[in-house]
C-alpha cells in the first residue's frame, strides 16, 4: 500500500518548483491532489493532466491565499470536489528582498501578507475539516532564514520565522484532536526563484553548504511525505531544516 492512498492533498502555490514537485510525490505515493496558485494557467492545466495519469484526481483551483475570504472559499470548493482533506501544505510564497534601508512599506507588507497570513488563512479554514474528521497533518514551508535570517530579506525572514511560531502554536492547540501541525526550512534549494541569482552569488552560498551543493525540489518532497504520512504519527510541532547542514 502506498503511503498516501486514500488521502486528499491541498497544496498552495503548486503549479512550479517546489509545490510542483510536493504535489508529484504525493500523487506517486497514491494521495488525490487539490492545489491552487494565483492564475489557473498552462503549468497548472499541465499538473494536472500529469497526475492524472497517474490514475488519481488533481484539480487546480485560481486563488489567492493571501485573502482572508478566498481562502475559506478555497476549501469549501475543494471540501464539495473531493470530500475530505487530509493534508494542507502551505507552500504560497513570494520575495521583494532589499536592504531594510531601502526597502518599501509596500514591499514589507506584501511579503508578509502573502507568507504568512495566508497560512492563517488557510489553516483557520481547514481546522474545522480536519478537527471533524479527527485527522490531520498540516505542512508550512518555512525557511532556513526564518531559523538563521538573512541580510537583504529581513521581511522574508520574518515572514518565516512567524510560520515557525505559528506552527508550534497550533500543534498545541490541534494535538488532541490528532490533527499535527510541522515546517519545512528549506535552505538553498534550485528553483525558478533561486535561477535568477547571479552565478558567483550561487557560488558563493555552495560554499556555506557543508554538504558542498544545493538541494533540489524532491529533496524537501520527501521530507513532505514523512510529514503528510503515518510515519510520522507521533511528530507535531517541529521544524525540520532541509538545507544540507547550513543551519546546525
Amino acid at each position: 500500500m502506498k503511503l498516501l492512498e486514500g488521502k486528499t492533498a491541498l497544496i498552495t502555490g503548486a503549479s512550479r518548483g517546489i509545490g510542483k514537485e510536493i504535489a508529484l510525490k504525493f500523487a506517486a505515493q497514491g494521495a488525490n491532489i487539490a492545489f491552487s496558485d494565483l492564475a489557473y494557467d498552462d503549468n497548472a492545466k499541465s499538473l494536472e493532466a500529469e497526475i492524472e495519469a497517474l490514475g488519481l484526481k488533481a484539480k487546480g483551483y485560481a486563488s489567492d491565499a493571501s485573502s482572508f475570504d478566498g481562502g475559506e472559499a478555497l476549501i469549501n470548493a475543494v471540501m464539495d470536489e473531493f470530500g475530505r482533506i487530509d493534508i494542507l501544505v502551505n507552500n504560497a510564497g513570494i520575495t521583494r528582498d532589499n536592504l531594510l534601508m531601502r526597502m518599501t512599506e509596500a514591499d514589507w507588507d506584501l511579503v508578509i501578507k502573502v507568507n504568512l497570513k495566508s497560512v492563517f488563512n488557510l489553516t483557520k479554514a481547514v481546522q474545522k475539516v480536519m478537527l471533524k474528521q479527527r485527522s490531520g497533518s498540516i505542512i508550512n514551508m518555512s525557511s532556513v532564514v526564518g531559523v538563521n535570517g538573512n541580510a537583504g530579506q529581513s521581511n522574508y525572514s520574518a515572514s518565516k520565522a512567524g510560520l515557525i511560531g505559528f506552527t508550534k502554536s497550533i500543534a498545541q492547540e490541534l494535538g488532541s484532536r490528532n490533527v499535527r501541525c510541522n515546517a519545512i526550512a528549506p535552505g538553498f534549494i534550485e528553483t525558478d526563484m533561486t535561477a535568477k541569482l547571479p552565478e558567483d552569488v550561487k557560488k558563493e552560498w555552495i560554499k556555506t553548504i557543508p554538504l558542498r551543493r544545493s538541494g533540489q525540489a524532491e529533496d524537501v518532497a520527501n521530507i513532505a511525505i514523512f510529514l503528510a504520512s503515518d510515519l510520522s504519527g507521533y511528530v507535531t510541532g517541529q521544524v525540520i531544516s532541509v538545507c544540507g547542514g547550513m543551519s546546525m
